[in-house]
């Protein structure tokens, strides 16, 4: 699948600064600005555990079509990885990752298990630092989470020893609103 296309991004100083637009209601600036683990919230939120559906990891050419510009802080060769976070039988996300090829095969054993449990096994130290926040549009983003976009979207690296390990983006679905409440998706005021 192609990266979803963005229609509106917040400056990046006031992601870092964890600013977000004014009518981001609080419990979505946790979830999209935040430093916690998303697959840790959707369980929490919805009491169901999180199914990771992986869609595909393969080698990603050197352009990065529609990827953040983090990416090209990775040493190559890199991989995408691109999978859909489940609770119950709902898909409540869709995430992909790019990664070092051989960061990937030392981190990413299983597959089908969130990436914040498999960087964390043996306790090791991990920083994450949110980048991006977005409004995206994907025709197959709507048809897989049964509403109409724009979604809410962020990017951010993962760090070990002051290294980006990998860059995280996730698209989240608007059925999250049951839990979090409305966030006005379709009222941010987008560049004309």
């Amino acid at each position: 699948m192609t990266s979803p296309t963005p229609l509106w991004q917040a400056p990046t100083a006031a992601v870092l600064s964890g600013e977000g637009p004014r009518q981001l209601p609080g419990p979505w600036r946790l979830m999209l600005l935040g430093d916690g683990s998303p697959t840790r919230h959707l369980r929490l939120l919805t009491g169901h555990p999180v199914a990771v559906d992986l869609i595909a990891m393969e080698a990603e050419d050197d352009s990065h079509p529609g990827a953040p510009e983090e990416v090209e802080e990775l040493t190559g060769p890199l991989l995408r990885r691109q999978v859909w976070l489940t609770c119950g039988d709902a898909p409540l996300a869709w995430a992909e990752s790019w990664w070092n090829r051989d960061e990937a095969e030392l981190h990413l054993q299983d597959r089908n298990q969130p990436i914040w449990k498999s960087l964390t096994q043996g306790r090791s130290e991990l920083f994450r630092e949110v980048d991006g926040l977005a409004l995206v549009e994907a025709s197959w983003l709507e048809s897989t989470f049964g509403h109409r976009g724009p979604f809410w979207s962020r990017h951010y690296r993962f760090f070990r020893r002051g290294k980006a390990l990998t860059v995280i983006r996730e698209v989240f679905s608007p059925q999250l609103e049951t839990w979090l409440g409305p966030t006005l998706r379709q009222e941010v005021q987008l560049p004309s």
